[in-house]
């Protein structure tokens, strides 16, 4: 089951101008501030920046499912054609992400929280 779409990540070339750019777009300021992401909360919705996310296959905004088993749920997107862009890696605190591209090259992303 899925608990829905909470969570778009940019790739971004310029993650100060890109954060700039969404702190104002947002009105708040970021509750991550990394060099390898920056996260913002506004409205139940979390964008995040990633300045890593063109080298890893982002051709633009990435939509992440949020889901109760990631590993079952990649297993059947495999299954059904996508193509396994990111495999399932903790990216901190026990949250899992991973990432597929389905058969017309959109970016489909799932995230499991701990």
């Amino acid at each position: 089951m899925s608990a829905g779409l909470k969570t778009i990540v940019y790739p971004v070339k310029d993650l100060d101008r890109a954060k700039s750019l969404f702190t104002a777009l947002l009105e708040v300021e970021p509750y991550a501030d990394q060099p390898y992401f920056v996260g913002f909360k506004d409205a139940g919705q979390d964008v995040g920046l990633d300045p890593n996310g063109h080298a890893k296959g982002m051709t633009g905004p990435v939509p992440y499912w949020h889901v109760s088993d990631i590993r079952a749920r990649l297993a059947g997107l495999l299954e059904a054609d996508a193509e396994l862009l990111q495999d399932v890696r903790d990216v901190g605190g026990g949250k899992l992400i991973a990432s597929v591209k389905d058969a017309d090259g959109n970016l489909v992303g799932l995230i499991q929280e701990a």
